[in-house]
């Protein structure tokens, strides 16, 4: 694979990201995937949904893990019922993610992801120390399907990332980098955080936002926009990726399910855009 194809992000049973024939329409060469629901997430749906995207020559990068009960209506919302955080439905989102770990190498991928939460600031109190027990025992069973686990960013500042994957102590723990994240939950530049975190990126979004008001970062939301038009900065975001030595899948994230036919006006857009970029840079 070429440095930088384009990627997307989709789903297999159509909730979140765009959707398959769109990716197709487009003509977008690679895919990350958002886990189907349990019930659809078999063999026959990997059989299945591996030739559809085969045929069209599409290769699936990664597979994100996500639970029923998310919300993501506000940050503090987000706090209490997002990834594997929430205590009251660690250990079975743990056998989830395994499943969807599982899921994953029946599609042939050897990288799964998911959004961990909001991991505890105290290093030495019993729930960060629980969280470490169960990332552990996770990062072990995706071990021995020869696949890696990437956290995507956001809910942490690089360096509360930093400590944690370092806490865990394994070694197929690494990063999928979001820029728009840090500015939607407000916890960092996100060009300085990549620079921090960049040894650790194996995988990112490419994805925009616009900062909340000073008075409401890390308490009230930033906004998502179309790529291009946030205050992530794509260019210096593509350099910055260039000066870490990324060369995986750029891959666009646009989430508004709500209205697919501007989602696909944006994403074809983003897709020319990262394109213009790419040409300059490389």
């Amino acid at each position: 694979m070429s440095s930088w194809p384009i990627g997307v992000f989709t789903s297999v049973d159509a909730g979140l990201g765009v959707r398959l024939d769109v990716v197709q329409e487009l003509n977008i060469p690679t895919v990350q995937i958002h886990a189907p629901h349990q019930a659809t997430r078999t063999e026959e749906t990997a059989k299945n949904f591996l030739a559809e995207t085969s045929a069209a020559g599409i290769q699936i990068t990664c597979v994100f893990g996500g639970f029923d009960g998310e919300s993501y209506a506000s940050i503090a919302e987000s706090a209490r019922t997002v990834g594997l955080v929430p205590q009251a439905t660690r250990q079975a989102r743990l056998q989830e993610m395994k499943e969807i770990s599982d899921f994953a190498k029946q599609l042939n991928v050897d990288t799964v992801a998911l959004h961990i939460g909001f991991v505890p600031e105290d290093r030495n109190g019993d729930d960060y120390k629980d969280l470490l027990t169960v990332t552990r025992e996770l990062l072990d069973h995706v071990k021995s399907n020869g696949q890696s686990l990437n956290l995507e960013t956001g809910q942490e500042t690089a360096d509360h990332l930093l400590e944690f994957i370092k806490d865990v102590e394994r070694d197929n723990l690494f990063i999928n980098f979001d820029p728009a994240n840090m500015i939607l939950y407000g916890t960092g530049d996100p060009i300085e955080a990549l620079k921090k975190v960049g040894h650790l990126v194996r995988s990112v979004h490419c994805k925009d936002g616009k900062w909340a008001p000073e008075s409401e970062r890390g308490t009230g939301w930033g906004q998502e926009v179309a790529l291009g038009q946030g205050d992530v900065g794509m260019e210096t975001y593509l350099r910055t990726l260039k000066e870490i030595g990324y060369t995986g899948p750029l891959t666009i994230e646009r989430e508004i399910p709500e209205d697919r036919e501007q989602q696909k006006a944006d994403v074809g857009a983003a897709v020319r855009l990262l394109e213009e970029i790419r040409s300059k840079v490389l």
